[in-house]
């Protein structure tokens, strides 16, 4: 008795095909600690299981126009979906290192570098380990079962080959970003603020006694006076990274049609 081979249909295939771009998209700017320094064969492994997992939403592509011009405009389309969400992503991201940046700046940590993990290049400390808070904070805070939940949604209110890059939806995109800078600069004004100071009073003391060596003192009281700041702001950094993320996913469901 012969057996029947296992046998997978042509829509089943372009199915997997078109969610496999859809969800690999959002891995091009996801800046977890880890991911991008990882093997190449776990970040594959981690799309192909995430492609699987949606199995039961995949669309049916059996309607689909199976030429050649028709296949990659529908995959240029679903790249063009994970591109939008997991940009949305980075943004939300992007926050504590920009504030990291400025900080770090103006407190002198700029002369410190260290290698960093993501990108294997020479990094500031605090801005590694803002990168790295804001990694931890992704997956505390559920965002990455939130971007898995719409895009199982967006399989359903747009199926494959429909999503098109409106200017409606790259402007609410350009529009999440500028609030990286707003925020980032927000977060880093009270340690720019306290730095203004201690210059200010390390430049009088200077005026009352020009003896004294302002310049080796001025570097440790910055730095102790910006990580005694840092350490206050860190306690609050986790709800400012949960309401950023709350209007991302709000933008991305609205963009996405998803409820």
């Amino acid at each position: 008795m012969m057996r029947t081979p296992f046998a997978i249909s042509t829509s089943t295939l372009l199915a997997f095909l078109l969610v496999l771009c859809r969800v690999s998209g959002v891995f091009a700017f996801l800046p977890v600690p880890g991911m991008r320094s990882g093997s190449d064969s776990a970040r594959v492994f981690a799309v192909l299981a995430i492609t699987i997992a949606l199995f039961p939403l995949w669309p049916n592509a059996a309607n689909l126009e199976q030429s050649i011009g028709a296949l990659a405009a529908a995959i240029l389309s679903e790249a063009a979906l994970g591109v939008t969400v997991g940009l949305g992503v980075s943004f939300v991201m992007e926050v504590l290192s920009m504030a990291a940046q400025v900080a770090g700046l103006q407190a002198g940590f700029g002369f410190a570098s260290t290698i960093d993990p993501n990108t294997q290049n020479d990094s500031g400390v605090l801005l590694v380990v803002a990168e790295t808070l804001a990694g931890l904070l992704f997956l505390a805070s559920g965002l990455d079962r939130e971007v898995i939940r719409i895009f199982a949604s967006s399989l359903q209110t747009f199926p494959p080959g429909k999503f098109v890059l409106s200017a409606g939806i790259a402007e609410s995109i350009v529009r999440l970003g500028s609030g990286v800078f707003s925020l980032g600069v927000r977060l880093a004004l009270p340690v720019v603020a306290l730095l203004g100071l201690v210059d200010l009073a390390l430049a009088l003391l200077g005026r009352l006694n020009a003896q004294l060596q302002l310049v080796s003192l001025a570097f440790p009281v910055k730095m102790m006076a910006a990580m005694l700041l840092l350490a206050w702001i860190a306690a609050i950094e986790p709800r400012i990274f949960t309401s950023f993320a709350g209007q991302f996913l709000a933008v991305s469901r609205r963009i996405l049609e998803v409820p």
